[in-house]
């Protein structure tokens, strides 16, 4: 007898899987221990084994798309075996009877409420529930790219209506709190409907476009989402039935106007291979390829769809062909521009981006929410100067000042867990485990990758991981992994020539500390005046958790550390 093979729930915090590659197809006979497939938690990549034996009759959930803690991802059963009624049961055989449940009860509430006449017609607003069985077409809704994503801007399409979609291409880039990320089409059909226009914002699970096939009813099956979702997208559905005159005058006279909307981005794309945002549309290996290759990857152009840039784009690029082609365009773009007329008020809006968003969010609720209260201290870093170029003499990598501070702040929180700490309301969690946040600059706002257990790792290591993150911070290729888990933070603005500034602590860190530059300056030592090279520090702490006695001390033990550089090697 066939067998569902359901998504397991493989940690406490997972809600839904991914299948990164099944490693067995349909057909393929499977026995109990065998790998049916790679699938992505929200903590790492496992494998899922089989319980079963017999032959794999069908795959439910194809590689890369997610699906629900107990969503179907397979049927196991014997060779040649009749699935038909499973199949039909799990598409959705289980709704009607809970819809007519649902008008049974009504029925049976019906009498008792017969007094109050307004209610039965209300009460008949369900059964537009509308059977959308013979609609052929998908509604496309907003996924959850991260675990604080609750909204995505649709950042550029690069399909528009009445294109033709293969599963696999890349419709649209959607910009998150944390990253730029392709949307990938898992249907074939072509594109009938755009609900999000280009630089606007959605909702997790909100409705973004429609595939399927030419013609279908994709506005009943709006209104069936519509339903569904209780309303919640009735801006959407307003939207359509403006579209509406357009749609029933027929797909070829008709289309143009009701593309027009989405190819007005997608204009620019094919010649720039750029949004209308300035965003270059790439596939990801062709930006990695143009990055090892130092190709500046807005002068590639490119032969994808819409202009998108691929990998032979990249191979085939000579940048002796397109600088001569560059400079009239830098020549000819500079000549026009007068600059405004002397005292003309000027001035431009941009959209928030999503990291914005979640920066304001988080930080105002940090600032707001938790009391702040600030201990700076000056360290006097001439033998860690000292000690610096003499490990950089044999250090594999280049060791800098931060690198100095990360591992000092994890020495002295080892000495001082108070610090290392987290108020959750009802309770105060101290982390065995030290992982140094470390903020840094991006051209959107500010990314906190982590070095995890920052205590046990020598200084070149910590140099290079930190290189390693910045790096990935900055191109924007930090997973969940890299930025999730930190229990202390450091900021450093020391290389923009800031002497000392006070930090908002980053959620749900107790603490952050607020490096400044080193400062050549005159101090006095053993009653004489001499040149001393004096760094500034501040600690941001959350009074909550941290009270003044418990912050100082950790300082002076990050002070003692910083100064006699020697006592972080033992």
């Amino acid at each position: 007898m066939a067998e569902i093979i359901r998504m397991p729930k493989m940690s406490d915090t997972m809600e839904e899987g991914v299948i990164a590659a099944w490693l067995k197809k349909v057909g393929d006979a499977v026995k109990p221990g065998d790998i049916l497939a790679e699938v992505e938690t929200d903590k790492a990549t496992m494998e899922l084994e089989s319980y079963e034996e017999g032959v794999l009759l069908y795959i439910g959930v194809e590689e890369k798309n997610a699906v629900a803690v107990n969503g179907v991802i397979a049927i196991i059963g014997e060779k040649g075996e009749n699935i038909d009624a499973l199949l039909k049961d799990i598409s959705g055989g289980g709704a009607p009877a809970a819809k007519a449940e649902h008008k049974k009860e009504e029925k049976t509430e019906a009498p008792k409420e017969e007094k109050a006449a307004p209610a039965p017609p209300k009460a008949e607003a369900p059964k537009e529930s509308i059977d959308v069985s013979g609609i052929n077409a998908t509604v496309l809704t907003m996924p959850k790219m991260s675990d604080t994503m609750t909204e995505g801007t649709i950042a550029s399409w690069l399909k528009k209506v009445g294109d033709a979609i293969k599963s696999g291409d890349i419709i649209a880039e959607v910009e998150t709190d944390k990253a730029t990320m392709e949307l990938e089409s898992y249907d074939d059909g072509i594109l009938l409907y755009i609900g999000v226009e280009a630089g606007n914002s959605v909702e997790v699970d909100g409705v973004i476009a429609i595939i399927g096939e030419k013609g279908a009813d994709y506005q009943t099956l709006l209104k069936a989402h519509k339903s569904k979702s209780g309303g919640a997208e009735a801006p959407a559905v307003e939207e359509q039935k403006e579209e509406k005159p357009a749609t029933p005058a027929e797909k070829t006279s008709e289309s143009k106007p009701v593309e027009s909307k989405p190819s007005t981005p997608a204009a620019p794309t094919a010649s720039t291979s750029s949004s209308d945002n300035g965003r270059v549309i790439a596939s990801p290996l062709a930006k990695k390829m143009a990055s090892e290759k130092g190709i500046d990857i807005t002068l590639v152009k490119g032969s994808g769809e819409g202009g998108r840039i691929i990998r032979r784009d990249v191979e085939s690029f000579d940048p002796a062909s397109v600088k001569p082609a560059a400079m009239p365009t830098a020549a000819a773009s500079s000549t026009p521009v007068s600059g405004p007329v002397l005292g003309q008020e000027s001035f431009r809006e941009e959209k928030v981006s999503q990291m914005r968003k979640v920066i304001a969010k988080r930080l105002a609720e940090s600032k707001f929410g938790a009391p702040h209260f600030y201990l700076t201290m000056e360290i006097n870093m001439d033998k860690a100067i000292a000690a610096r170029q003499s490990m950089n003499e044999i250090s594999p990598v280049k060791i800098s000042f931060n690198d100095f501070v990360i591992k000092a702040a994890a020495m002295a929180l080892k000495q001082h867990p108070k610090v290392n700490s987290s108020w959750l309301g009802d309770k105060i969690r101290y982390n065995d485990h030290i992982h140094i946040g470390m903020a840094v600059a991006v051209e959107e706002g500010l990314l906190v990758p982590v070095i995890r257990f920052a205590d046990s790792k020598s200084l070149s290591q910590i140099s290079t991981e930190a290189k390693t993150l910045g790096g990935k911070a900055k191109n924007k290729e930090l997973q969940p992994k890299d930025w999730e888990g930190n229990t202390f933070t450091i900021s450093n603005l020391g290389m923009f020539g800031i002497d000392e500034f006070t930090a908002i602590i980053n959620p749900p860190d107790a603490c952050i500390l607020a490096v400044g530059g080193i400062k050549e300056t005159v101090i006095v030592k053993n009653g004489q005046m001499q040149i001393g090279n004096i760094m500034k520090v501040t600690l941001s702490c959350d009074h909550r958790v941290v009270d003044g006695a418990v912050g100082s001390a950790f300082l002076l033990t990050l002070k003692g550390l910083l100064e006699d550089p020697v006592r972080m090697l033992i």
